[in-house]
């Protein structure tokens, strides 16, 4: 009896291991297939090249031109209401000047005259002062229509550079575009196999990856990630398919030439 419960508390924890093994090789299969599968997207994106950051480059290029223009608008604009306060400010002068040159000629002694000549003097300097604010405003107008006739031409060019950059990357993203959101698919699938806490260290570990590798198969004895070597008892764990194992060296998650060749994208 004592035999039969050794025997069968023996095959119980065979089953358990085997069933562990076969949960721990699912995992890394999926993780594998769906770094196959992410490296199959990263190699379509980079189709793209640098077309997106230039795009967004001159997108950027072309609100700051915009913003420059309006505030260049803005400018000329106060500068001519400026202009128009002067022009009126000249006339209001002169009107003064006319009234005080008739007062003057009904004065009745020196001391009102001597007033009256004092405050056409002061509506005399007004009138200079005005004059010369205008002619720095539209001084300053000129300078202003020349900049923003320069930032225009600018940016007319630059949005023909956009036209052409947006209509190239269209079009490969048109290529492209529906065999990646057949891949991204696939991966959502794979993603489901795989626990959370797992699936945040294969992306982590595959945004700090330069090559975008977060999956990788041994190599001649060697992380296929680094290419350092692995000592034989890490190659023996990695084999048995008892957890999941990572390269010393680089933090990728290692898995044999078993697991790699039933991946399928």
């Amino acid at each position: 009896m004592s035999k039969d419960l050794n025997a069968n508390n023996m095959a119980q924890a065979a089953s358990v291991e085997e069933q562990l093994e076969l949960s721990i090789e699912r995992k890394l299969l999926a993780l594998y297939t769906m770094q196959l599968i992410d490296s199959q997207i990263d190699k379509i994106r980079s189709i793209r090249g640098e077309l997106p950051l230039e795009v967004q480059d001159l997108e950027d290029e072309i609100a700051g031109l915009e913003t420059r223009i309006e505030k260049f608008e803005n400018e000329s604009n106060v500068l001519n209401q400026s202009i128009l306060e002067k022009k009126n400010a000249i006339k209001e002068s002169q009107a003064l000047i006319k009234r005080y040159e008739e007062q003057q000629m009904n004065v009745r002694n020196n001391r009102e005259y001597d007033s009256l000549s004092k405050e056409i003097e002061y509506q005399n300097l007004e009138i200079q002062l005005s004059e010369k604010r205008i002619r720095e405003y539209t001084a300053r107008i000129e300078e202003l229509n020349k900049e923003m006739e320069a930032a225009k031409v600018k940016l007319a060019e630059k949005t023909s550079d956009l036209d052409v950059k947006k209509s190239e990357l269209h079009s490969i993203i048109e290529e492209t575009e529906k065999e990646e959101l057949e891949l991204a698919a696939k991966t959502k699938t794979f993603e489901e196999q795989i626990e959370e806490r797992l699936l945040i260290a294969y992306k982590r570990i595959r945004n700090n990856a330069r090559n975008g590798l977060a999956v990788v198969q041994i190599e001649r004895d060697a992380c296929g990630g680094c290419f350092n070597k692995i000592p034989p008892q890490h190659q023996l764990d990695i084999r048995m398919h008892k957890k999941v194992i990572v390269c010393e060296y680089c933090g990728r998650i290692l898995v044999d030439h078993t697991v790699a060749s039933k991946a399928v994208i």
